[in-house]
């Protein structure tokens, strides 16, 4: 530890704490501590949709709930701006701690890769938010707002480009945190923002009558509020993270792996909007219940798929840190017990929901025609779920260990594929094509993950053969 950490107590408990998480916790104690509070923020997050989306419904309008609905995809790729630093830069921090355990000069170069991370995030968020004003009016057409919708699509996509690089920068600071195992702290820090989101929604919606622009302008606060608490503990309790602008660099021992490894996350997010479009539009061909039934499927869905991201969030600075340290055994161990806990939740989920589909389809929907179609929707998307799960583990697995082309295949393989699978189905089959689109697309990806897998397994192996500095140097360079 560092003089200034060493003097310290609160800071070197932390320190020590959650440095003893990612490098000698039993796993399960280590899976619990750093994927629980991950998918805890995520459901609390869902929640707030929902709450948000009732706060703009009190005001009787719908132009401002449709506003809200093509402003969504504005919110992934700034998501996906932040990620290209934030997972990309923590995933490469996960590493350097832990070759520090056997060469501490590694240790050092971390405040190079939070500061070009966050600033980066920063940067490139004002660019894409710059731009994003400027050409706000054809922005607000290409997201398909109808004329009702102009008006308030406009105000609220004009605030939300105003807060790119505050959003863009909360996110990645989020993940510089659980880089360091601090997982309670991200958690707190997101929950944080939430809360603050609901109370200055009640502010701006319900008592000055905002509208939009006042849910954007409470969503570009509380990023805020996360970015002020993340930097506040990153300052105080983190050994070798600094976010000075004087420690940034254009190195390309930073810059190339954090890029390799985080434009993935950019192409994802982009990919992810175009298929959410695409199952849209073909399914609103044949009328309403088809989109209800997916959006009841949807909701089911969404409990376990956030407690599974959790895991294969959460793990990645596990497997990173393991990685970087030349440690097989952790590595291995890490990577079992995620899986065995992605299996638990998916497969316990999945025949809990289908043996009792009925019951749970009726709490949403009482519509006949909506609950028949949806019980065949459901199994989709149940199916389709346990294939998602595991090939987010080995995604997570690909970043964490630097393995950047890999993990961007993984990344954008789902949007490159389904595109022509759902076209075809359609052809094909009709609505059922389109309805099992998705779920042959997470099938091929998971297959198509596992190979990749299998196939690195032996270069990977290779270079975890032991713990010595010099097998932690030839990691660090594979990477």
């Amino acid at each position: 530890m560092s003089t200034e950490t060493l003097e310290n107590p609160a800071k070197a408990d932390a320190v020590g704490t959650n440095r003893w998480y990612l490098s000698a916790a039993p796993i399960a104690r280590a899976l619990v501590h750093l994927c629980v509070p991950m998918a805890a923020a995520m459901i609390v997050s869902a929640i707030y949709n929902v709450v948000n989306a009732g706060f703009i419904g009190s005001q009787h309008n719908t132009a401002l709930l449709a506003a809200v609905t093509f402003g969504t995809p504005l919110l992934g790729i700034v998501m996906g701006v932040g990620g290209v630093f934030g997972v990309g830069g923590s995933s490469l921090i996960g590493r350097l701690l832990g070759a520090s355990e056997n060469d501490p000069a590694k240790a050092g170069q971390i405040k190079h890769v939070s500061a070009f991370a966050v600033w980066g995030s920063v940067v490139a968020g004002a660019v894409l938010g710059g731009l994003g004003l400027m050409l706000l009016h054809p922005l607000v057409s290409l997201l398909g707002a109808n004329a009702a919708a102009v008006a308030a699509t406009t105000h609220y996509v004009g605030v939300m480009l105003a807060f790119v690089p505050v959003m863009a920068a909360a996110f990645c600071l989020e993940q510089l945190v659980r880089a360091e195992g601090a997982a309670r702290q991200a958690m707190i820090g997101l929950i944080a923002s939430t809360v603050a989101s609901v109370v200055l929604d009640v502010l701006f919606i319900l008592a000055l009558h905002w509208g939009v622009a006042g849910a954007a302008l409470s969503t570009g606060l509380a990023n805020a509020v996360t970015v002020a608490y993340f930097a506040f503990w990153l300052q105080r309790n983190s050994e070798h993270v600094n976010l000075a602008p004087r420690w940034f660099t254009l190195s390309p021992a930073v810059v190339k792996p954090v890029f390799g490894v985080g434009v993935g996350e950019l192409l994802q997010s982009a990919f992810l909007i175009v298929t959410a479009l695409v199952l849209n539009n073909l399914a609103a061909g044949y009328g309403d219940g088809p989109l209800a039934a997916m959006g009841v499927a949807v909701r089911i869905a969404q409990v376990p798929e956030f407690l599974v991201m959790g895991v294969t969030i959460g793990v990645l600075p596990l497997l990173a840190y393991a990685y970087g340290k030349g440690d097989r055994v952790r590595l291995n161990a890490a990577l079992r017990g995620s899986a065995l806990t992605v299996g638990a939740i998916v497969l316990l989920f999945s025949t809990t929901v289908f043996a009792f589909r009925t019951q749970v389809l009726s709490t949403f929907s009482a519509d006949h025609s909506v609950l028949k179609l949806g019980i065949t929707v459901l199994a989709a998307q149940l199916t389709a779920m346990v294939a998602n799960g595991f090939t987010g583990l080995i995604t997570s697995f690909f970043q964490a260990t630097g393995r950047a082309l890999p993990a961007t295949v993984m990344s954008v393989s789902q949007g490159v594929l389904f595109i022509p699978i759902v076209i075809a189905g359609k052809l094909w089959f009709g609505l059922p094509g389109i309805i099992w689109a998705l779920t042959v697309t997470e099938v091929i990806v998971f297959v198509v993950g596992v190979v990749i897998w299998l196939a690195s397994r032996r270069s990977i192996d290779r270079g975890l053969a032991d713990g010595s500095p010099e097998r932690a140097e030839e990691v660090l360079e594979q990477a």
